[in-house]
């Protein structure tokens, strides 16, 4: 079971199971999987497209579980992201943030929990700020009234062997406690989150160990 396997990864660790947030990323699975996920104590959902996303949110109710953005979001669908979504993982340059914080005024959202995607291997297919790129954002949500940076998210390259990738979180770990002390680190998925907790994680964004394989043909 996933939660017994985050415990013994924090007491590894020396650390409370309790701090860490077990995001499950229902993305592909349809509401029915989702409520089963609910009966068995799932709160948290993370999803990568907000349209998709939708859908669900309006089946299961947009406040019977937490929803999490954990995918990479569009300027044009940031609207709705701040309609839908209690915190969004993938801020990823001032721009976007300059559109949240707006819509969320617009909105009369009171307040938006973010965290900042770090790109730290440089992978061209995937979202995130650059290292270099990163005070600057940093410090334009530090003077932001409604969206309140929470912590940083990575998504490491893949590799057979969950080891390879503690370099990475080991990394933003430093980044946190370089620019945010006491942040949350969202780092770690069904391959290697014992890893990431090790390193820190206090969110970990779990699909395949929690659902099984991704059922494409349910969207």
């Amino acid at each position: 079971m996933v939660r017994h396997r985050i415990a013994d990864a924090a007491m590894r660790s020396g650390r409370d199971p309790n701090e860490i947030k077990l995001v499950a990323v229902s993305k592909t699975h349809p509401p029915s999987v989702l409520r089963e996920a609910m009966e068995a104590g799932v709160t948290i959902f993370g999803e990568n497209k907000v349209q998709e996303a939708e859908n669900k949110i309006i089946a299961i109710g947009r406040h019977a579980a937490e929803w999490h953005l954990i995918g990479h979001l569009q300027s044009n669908k940031a609207r709705k992201a701040v309609q839908l979504f209690d915190v969004i993982h993938s801020v990823d340059s001032v721009e976007l943030a300059r559109r949240l914080e707006r819509i969320c005024e617009e909105e009369g959202r009171e307040s938006l929990p973010v965290l900042v995607q770090v790109d730290i291997a440089g992978e061209a297919t995937k979202s995130g700020i650059a290292e270099e790129a990163l005070s600057e954002l940093v410090d334009y949500l530090n003077t932001c009234k409604l969206l309140q940076l929470q912590g940083f998210m990575v998504l490491p390259p893949y590799y057979e062997d969950p080891e390879a990738t503690r370099p990475f979180f080991r990394r933003l770990r430093a980044i946190r406690d370089e620019m945010l002390s006491g942040g949350e680190l969202s780092m770690g998925m069904s391959h290697d989150f014992e890893v990431a907790i090790e390193e820190g994680a206090t969110i970990v964004r779990v699909g395949t160990a929690i659902f099984g394989e991704r059922e494409y043909g349910s969207r």
